[in-house]
């Protein structure tokens, strides 16, 4: 079974977006049972908050439920998932330095911008201090980037 992550900063907007429509194509394909997906954040901010109310509207006008709470990701993530996709730059380069305090790392460790298809965005930008329009970005590239994946997965390509 496949274990996906998705990291952002604070874990309140993209990546737990990235979870949950994760989630929701899922359970549109009936594949919810085949995967286990979560989300945190590099730096603590926001631990036990639910996901922002921004991206929880905008996700549910696409009939995506947002549910959740932030974490923060731990060394040992890098042992218990398959798959760890960074939303930023940034994000990525603080994984990198936390998987060196992980004794046996296993995860895959990519830019999810690198399973975009129909946008060029090779990162998922933080809308949390812009306007509506930056919520709907993210979606967008969250919906092409998990569904990139998913068909990648049938395929065969990743597992």
């Amino acid at each position: 079974m496949p274990r996906l992550l998705f990291v952002c900063l604070g874990n309140i907007c993209r990546s737990p977006a990235g979870e949950n429509v994760m989630n929701h194509l899922l359970e549109r394909e009936g594949l919810s049972d085949q995967f286990e997906v979560d989300s945190a954040g590099t730096a603590g901010y926001h631990i036990g908050n639910p996901p922002d109310l921004r991206m929880t509207k905008a996700a549910k006008a696409r009939g995506i439920e947002m549910r959740g709470r932030a974490r923060q990701v731990k060394p040992s993530d890098f042992a218990e998932f398959d798959w760890i996709f960074a939303m930023d730059r940034s994000n990525y380069a603080d994984l990198i330095s936390l998987r060196s305090l992980c004794e046996a790392p296993g995860a895959e460790l990519v830019l999810f911008g690198e399973f975009c298809e129909r946008h060029d965005d090779s990162e998922v930008p933080d809308p949390y201090y812009g306007g509506p329009e930056g919520f709907e970005k993210v979606l967008d590239l969250l919906e092409d980037g998990c569904s990139v994946f998913l068909r990648k997965w049938r395929e065969g390509e990743v597992t």
